[in-house]
């Protein structure tokens, strides 16, 4: 008898299933259907008193969506850029990713496609009854060690210029985060300039730009975050987008110390949730290497550290998708000492790709009540950052006396912004 074929990890199935649906007809952008506008809509009752559920003890002016995203191709001189190989049949899988983005963004038209996703996100939060505001996250491109730009490794641009702009024409709604590479010849130039334009937040993702957050090249980075308060939010554990061991460590959340130690604020985005690191604390064996540890429990590691209360905080954008909804996300529900901790954000547009969030998978794993699931899909075919929220809000691990869900402090993440709480305060002063 041969011996049993081996078992196609879900990540191997999610990567067949996104190729062949490139190949066998996603087709061309233009197949993409043109989203309805949210007035052309109607919920149901249930659905409707899950969002007023959601909604009881959160007040609105204290909630910022820490972890959304801006993406473009440049129509309309944004100057965003995607990976030439993005858009190429000759690349199914990257092909197919990008087709499920561009069509949970409402990108129909790629003649106008920067423009639409700006309007579908405006469609979404303009009609939310309460609302906070979101925060916008530019991107920048992978730097090599000596801080020069490497466009073949540079997944996409969003330029900085371009969010603040976003955020100055539709300020009742977003709120700006610059994106900034540390080896960057102006890279404390640059910040300066963009904590002056408004800037509240830093957005990194070391394991696609080429960034090592150990790199003593950042310590004065660090430091100048601090002075300005600016928070570093930085994608920790395993990045999809990147292949090679190498850059999946630049990802380890234990890399982060440095700027927790400089006085910097830091969200690990997503608590790391994803992965394995190598565990720096431990002794190496005989060939130099540190053993692999799943990167969330790094990063429980790092949030025991007491020294780091009010200043490091789990971000749990991305925590209710299928491949990182079992122990980390159980973990963290139960974990009520993380709760003041934690941060809220969408991680828009994924939200809005159907195969990423699975509601029956929630179900099977008793994070949600079967009753409620027809109604919070009813929400996802509505607006997506809205069942993103109640969902959150929803799911929960069966205990005595009443589910373990995350607490309305989750949401209210206001003044975990130095920057944006100083300017709340001296609004509030009338200065």
């Amino acid at each position: 008898m041969s011996p049993a074929a081996p078992q196609p990890s879900r990540r191997d199935l999610l990567r067949w299933g996104l190729s062949a649906a490139a190949l066998l007809g996603a087709g061309p952008l233009g197949c993409v259907s043109a989203p309805p506008k949210l007035d052309e809509l109607e919920l149901s009752f249930p659905a409707k008193e899950l969002i007023h559920e959601a909604w009881r003890g959160i007040d609105p002016s204290r909630v910022v969506d820490a972890h959304v995203h801006v993406v473009g191709l440049g129509t309309g001189g944004t100057g965003c850029f995607v990976h030439p190989n993005s858009t190429s049949l000759l690349h199914p899988i990257r092909y197919a990713k990008t087709w499920f983005y561009k069509s949970a963004a409402g990108i129909y038209d790629e003649a106008r496609a920067d423009q639409l996703y700006v309007e579908r996100l405006l469609d979404l939060v303009s009609h939310q009854r309460p609302r906070g505001r979101s925060l916008l996250l530019a991107f920048d491109k992978h730097h090599d060690p000596q801080g020069q730009p490497v466009l073949e490794h540079t997944e996409f641009f969003t330029p900085n210029d371009y969010v603040l702009r976003l955020v100055e024409e539709h300020g009742a709604y977003f709120l700006p985060a610059a994106s900034i590479h540390p080896y960057r010849e102006d890279a404390l130039d640059e910040l300066d300039r963009c904590a002056e334009a408004g800037a509240i937040a830093i957005k990194w993702l070391p394991n696609a730009m080429g960034i090592d957050p150990l790199d003593p090249r950042c310590v004065p980075f660090y430091e100048r975050l601090a002075k300005h308060g600016l928070v570093l939010i930085s994608h920790a554990g395993e990045e999809q987008a990147v292949d090679a061991e190498e850059a999946q460590e630049l990802g380890n959340p234990l890399r982060l110390r440095p700027a927790l130690e400089a006085g910097a604020t830091v969200f690990v985005a997503h608590c790391a949730s994803l992965g394995a690191n190598r565990d720096l604390d431990a002794k190496p064996d005989a060939s130099g290497k540190h053993p692999q540890v799943q990167s969330y429990d790094l990063f429980r590691r790092l949030m025991e550290h007491e020294v780091y209360r009010g200043r490091l905080f789990g971000e749990i954008s991305a925590m209710t998708q299928f491949n990182r909804c079992r122990e980390p996300l159980r973990r963290t529900l139960l974990a009520t000492e993380l709760h003041d901790r934690l941060i809220n954000g969408s991680d828009y547009p994924l939200p809005a790709i159907d195969p990423v969030i699975r509601t029956g998978l929630l179900v099977d794993l008793g994070y949600l009540d079967p009753a409620e699931r027809p109604f919070i899909n009813e929400l996802f075919a509505y607006d997506p950052l809205t069942f993103d929220f109640v969902l959150k809000r929803r799911i929960g691990v069966r205990r005595e006396g009443g589910p373990r869900r995350f607490p309305p402090e989750v949401f209210m993440s206001a003044d975990r912004f130095p920057a944006l709480a100083k300017r709340s305060a001296q609004d509030a002063a009338g200065g």
